[in-house]
């Protein structure tokens, strides 16, 4: 069961389970990132799962709560560390519309998540791109986190497209 209620996702029709997986918390992601337009924030949404359920969701916050920090993936994070009772989310699986920032890659690295999956790659600001490459080269990191882009990334792309444009 999701935190919304629904069933948790299950594999997509024709699709190996983990790819499955990646299009279902996608959508689950997507949703919250619509809930974050619809406040007047940037539509960006993230969901946190762990043990085969949802335990943290979260969307864009930074405008209404007057707080920086408050990313969809940071409120996903402390949502399913509340939930988890433990900081450590070893196995858990963040997805997010939008291709993570530095300070938010940063938290899942130290929230020891296994695998960030997102849909909308962040040229100016995305952080997996270059993570991946300071995992590879360097011994610097004590954690690892796999990463998967592009799960449907037309439709979170065009959410954000559409969202910018009606703001111009």
């Amino acid at each position: 069961m999701t935190l919304s209620g629904h069933p948790s996702p299950s594999p997509h029709p024709g699709a190996s389970s983990r790819a499955g997986r990646d299009f279902d918390l996608l959508g689950e992601a997507l949703a919250e990132a619509r809930a974050a337009a619809a406040a007047g924030e940037v539509p960006v949404g993230a969901v946190l799962w762990l043990d085969g359920r949802l335990i943290g969701r979260g969307f864009n916050r930074p405008i209404s709560s007057g707080d920086p920090t408050a990313h969809a993936e940071i409120v996903a994070i402390r949502r399913a560390a509340e939930a988890a009772g433990n900081y450590r989310l070893t196995g858990a699986v963040l997805a997010v519309t939008l291709e993570p920032c530095l300070m938010c890659f940063g938290a899942a690295l130290a929230a020891r998540i296994d695998e960030v999956v997102f849909g909308a790659s962040d040229p100016r600001l995305g952080a997996a791109e270059r993570t991946l490459r300071l995992q590879e080269e360097s011994g610097v990191l004590n954690h690892r986190v796999r990463i998967t882009p592009g799960v449907r990334e037309a439709e979170c792309a065009a959410l954000l497209k559409d969202f910018f444009a009606a703001r111009r």
